[in-house]
Formats: structure tokens, sequence, C-alpha cells
């Protein structure tokens, strides 16, 4: 199993017809003031999977801050069925909604990880309020 790509939007959903719909991608955000919290983040990963991928996996999920602390972690599993006769590569498509917590300005990275396995990083630049400067004084 493979990821073909993951990011970060203002939201996401499966259609009834099993299409992957994605609204608002993002990767940077913008805070009035921190530490903060984004509500409602979906991180999107669009997993490839294979006739030899059947059966249990787990998928885990780490929120890194800019200095790689820990600040959000979480892992699950994932039932992968057998393909219908004739297809050889799965579209399996996950879908978390989260809240991020931020607590400084700079890179934030939501590490992937497939049955203990880094697979990828997701990277979402965060960015505080302008400063006002005013006399010569920062406010």
């Amino acid at each position: 199993m493979r990821v073909s790509f993951a990011l970060f939007a203002d939201a996401a959903n499966l259609s009834q017809e099993g299409k992957l719909n994605i609204l608002g991608v993002f990767d940077a955000l913008q805070v009035a003031t921190l530490p903060a919290v984004h509500p409602r983040a979906h991180l999107v990963v669009h997993l490839k999977g294979t006739a030899s991928d059947v059966g249990k996996h787990t998928v885990s999920f780490q929120w890194l801050s800019p200095n790689m602390q820990e600040l959000w972690s979480s892992s699950g599993d994932l039932n992968v069925g057998a393909p219908p006769p004739g297809v050889s590569e799965m579209d399996l498509p996950l879908i978390a909604q989260l809240d991020l917590p931020i607590d400084a300005p700079g890179g934030y990275t939501m590490a992937i990880a497939i049955d203990g396995e880094h697979t990828m990083d997701v990277g979402v630049q965060v960015r505080g309020a302008p400063q006002m400067v005013t006399n010569g004084m920062v406010s």
C-alpha cells in the first residue's frame, strides 16, 4: 500500500458514487494570537492498494510543532477488503476531521505512518498576525 497524496483542506467527503471531493486545500495558516487551535481541518490521505494489501493495517498520524515536539497523535485500524474481480489497484481514501493545536509560528508537520512505517509528511506553515509598528515601537 502506498500514499498517492496527502493534504489539508477545509472540507472533504466521499460522494455516493465513491468520488473524493476536496474543498479549500491549504498549506499555510494565518492566526491572530498564539497559542491557537485551527478547528475542523480535514486531513485527506489517498492510498493506493492491491490484492496483496487485503487485511488489517494500522494508520498513524503525528502532529509535530516547528521544533519537532509532538502536539497530538492518533492511530486506527484500516481493514482492506478484497478487490472486485479484474481490479488490480484500489483507491483507499481516508478523511480525518481534526483540530490542529498551534503553539508558535513556523512549519508544522503531520507525519503519516502505515503499519509503523513512516510514509509521508504533510506540512503547514503558520504565521502569526503581523505586528504593528507605531512611533518606532512594536505592539
